[in-house]
């Protein structure tokens, strides 16, 4: 395994919910898991992926069920079900072999999470911080240096 991230935190992730934006590191750091994985480690490397999934979606869609959420979160919910979807295939597809697919799985996840988090997460974020301070969230940046 390397020790270089492939998939690394950034404060560009930022929503300005601390249960949402420490949950989200952790997304991260699972994706990075999964990418660095060697390959002997690979065959557990997306049930460890899974367990954090299942956890972070069923908090975010618990939020998303209330009714008062504005427009409904039936969209965001469908999205988490269909990566889940994706996560169980892979599980299968790996459990009998075809490891490389898992590394697949971790690409897409990479790419996947930044538009979900600024256009749907962030919107699920805002309206909790609306909600439980009646305000919009507060977000600070460091400057990434490139």
């Amino acid at each position: 395994m390397t020790s270089q991230p492939l998939f690394s935190w950034s404060d560009r992730f930022l929503l300005g919910h601390r249960t949402i934006d420490e949950t989200h590191r952790e997304f991260v750091d699972c994706v990075d898991a999964l990418l660095r994985a060697s390959d002997v480690e690979i065959p557990a490397a997306p049930d460890a992926f899974a367990r954090h999934a299942e956890s972070h979606f069923a908090q975010e869609d618990k939020w998303l069920a209330a009714a008062d959420f504005p427009g409904g979160g039936e969209c965001h919910i469908d999205e988490h079900a269909k990566v889940m979807a994706s996560v169980r295939e892979v599980q299968e597809q790996v459990a009998g072999g075809e490891v490389h697919i898992a590394r697949e799985l971790a690409q897409a996840l990479m790419d996947w999470f930044p538009g979900h988090a600024d256009y749907m997460d962030s919107a699920l974020a805002t309206w909790l911080v609306k909600k439980s301070h009646d305000g919009r969230p507060l977000v600070l940046r460091r400057k990434e240096h490139l």
